[in-house]
């Protein structure tokens, strides 16, 4: 009972700032700013200082700013009209057809750029329009598209698992190592349900691809051939031990460059609108794990997340039961607020929480992307959901009713991964890496 005043006042200023438009941030400083004048006689100033410095000057987290850089990059390139190109003789016959480059595109495209948002809207921008003029369904079209973009926030180098890897202090490149197989495995249920929903839908008659030859099949797979040799570059170089994550990132920046390069897409206007949006995204993302840092400190000095663990250790729950509580914690905090915040936001407590469990913490950073990534498409705030409504102009309602398969989806993903861990575990397990990576 003593924990719960603690807790109203976060709780009251936390919603009080956010509800008036603060930054997620300067909300998370000003609550944290609160608790220490209310529950410590140390100098909120100086602590504020210090702590948020320390977040901020994390070695680990330079690959953050440059995988961003790396995308915004790529973002500008014509990658999506080659991804299209090349993958669709291919596709074409599967069950779906077409749709299954949605989710594809999608795939590749997360492994060399890391956010849900640039994934979305880079494969979105060529594939809606040519699905349209093939007569697919218009809620196929933007379910899958909805949802494969999420796996941006799961296959490597994914942004979400880099701020939970600095927030909980694990390795990145084990965490991305995790983030692989899980990835595909997604990918793989999403094609799963669009050959069975093709199958059995009656209104699933898109105008049929004209027949090609293999030879002609191969000649438009070589549009693939650079973005396959970033991602074997960057990934490659990870996981064969050769370079840390920080050291990954600056390769595939470079590999990022020349490819816009070649394609006569690198100006210099587009290379400082990179830069720009690269530092924008990268300074909203310090200012959170700066802000939660702060906030973990101060909710420390209340004992917080020690009672709070302490409580629910005294639940006696087993491990099935607290990732249940989590799951359904983490979907509803997902309608109001973005994958990242709640992942910084909420790691105070709940790490202490899984830690007591004996929860592997790689294993739950991949069941927490996971999970946060049903935030991209969970209403009101989903935020490919207004990625989608800007690029389709359809209602939101219409959005959310196309995306909900997918969030299911993500649901039974949630179990699979609970049922079988080492889907998780064993890539990080059985791969060496460079210390310190």
């Amino acid at each position: 009972m003593e924990q719960l005043a603690p807790i109203a006042i976060f709780l009251f200023v936390l919603f009080l700032l956010l509800g008036t438009g603060v930054w997620v941030g300067l909300a998370l400083v000003g609550v944290a700013w609160v608790g220490m004048e209310l529950f410590t006689a140390r100098p909120a100033g100086d602590a504020m200082i210090t702590v948020m410095w320390r977040s901020s000057s994390s070695w680990t987290l330079t690959a953050l700013p440059l995988f961003i850089w790396m995308g915004e990059i790529l973002y500008r390139t014509r990658l999506s009209e080659d991804m299209f190109r090349g993958l669709s003789p291919w596709l074409a016959r599967l069950p779906g057809g077409l749709v299954h480059t949605n989710i594809v595109g999608c795939t590749v495209f997360a492994a060399v750029s890391g956010s849900s948002a640039a994934t979305l809207t880079t494969v979105g921008k060529m594939s809606i329009p040519e699905l349209r003029k093939r007569n697919y369904p218009e809620t196929m079209v933007i379910g899958t598209l909805a949802g494969a973009a999420t796996l941006g926030l799961m296959i490597p180098p994914s942004l979400a698992l880099i701020v939970y890897g600095v927030t909980v202090n694990e390795s990145i490149t084990r965490l991305f190592m995790a983030g692989v197989f899980p990835g595909l495995v997604l990918a793989g249920m999403f094609m799963a349900y669009v050959a069975i929903a093709a199958t059995l839908s009656r209104n699933f008659n898109p105008t049929p691809e004209p027949r090609t030859t293999f030879m002609w099949k191969v000649k438009n797979s070589r549009s693939l051939i650079p973005v396959m040799i970033l991602i074997l570059v960057v990934i490659g170089s990870m996981y064969l031990g050769y370079a840390t994550a920080t050291e990954a990132a600056a390769f595939g920046v470079i590999g990022a460059l020349i490819l816009a390069a070649t394609q006569g897409m690198l100006s210099w206007h587009t290379f400082i609108e990179s830069l720009l949006g690269a530092t924008r995204t990268s300074a909203m993302i310090a200012l959170i794990l700066a802000g939660a840092a702060f906030l973990s400190l101060s909710m420390g000095f209340t004992g917080l997340p020690r009672g709070l663990a302490q409580f629910i250790d005294g639940l006696d729950l087993s491990t099935f039961q607290l990732l249940m509580v989590l799951l359904v914690f983490y979907i509803i905090l997902g309608m109001f607020l973005d994958g990242i915040s709640s992942v910084v936001l909420t790691m105070a407590i709940v790490e202490p929480m899984i830690r007591q469990a004996g929860i592997d913490m790689i294993w739950f950073g991949i069941f927490i992307v996971v999970v946060v990534e049903m935030a991209q498409i969970t209403p009101p705030i989903g935020f490919n959901l207004f990625v989608l409504q800007g690029m389709t102009k359809h209602q939101m309602t219409f959005i959310s009713w196309a995306a909900l398969p997918m969030f299911l989806i993500m649901v039974l993903m949630v179990f699979v991964l609970i049922a079988f861990p080492e889907i998780a575990t064993w890539l990080p397990e059985n791969i060496r890496q460079r210390p310190g990576a």
